[in-house]
């Protein structure tokens, strides 16, 4: 199955109005791509609602940036536009297999 969304990038930079201040400049990149796997699951928790996890992975073909910025990538968000967070990445030159979790909070 094919994947089609962007990719967050949480770039850290100084603030300029306040030096010595670090924040998060999140950056998307639109990505296309191929579903691994692609499958949801209930995470049981003392919530009256379970959390639903997306407990996927997809491989997308890494362009020049996200092969030198993958470290600092965050979260892929889907064409629907719900941002998943990235649990873990596996670098397959000249892919980047990306395994999500949860509901990405920024």
């Amino acid at each position: 199955m094919k994947f089609s969304g962007k990719i967050g990038y949480a770039v850290t930079e100084e603030e300029e109005e306040q030096p010595g201040v670090w924040i998060n400049r999140y950056v998307e990149k639109p990505v296309v791509g191929d579903y691994i796997k692609n499958y949801f699951r209930n995470k049981s928790s003392d919530k009256v609602n379970d959390d639903v996890v997306l407990a996927s992975s997809i491989s997308i073909i890494a362009d020049p940036y996200a092969m030198s910025n993958y470290n600092f990538i965050r979260y892929v968000k889907t064409s629907e536009g719900v941002a998943w967070k990235v649990e873990s990445i596996e670098v397959q030159y000249p892919r980047l297999i990306l395994s999500l979790g949860g509901e990405y909070n920024a």
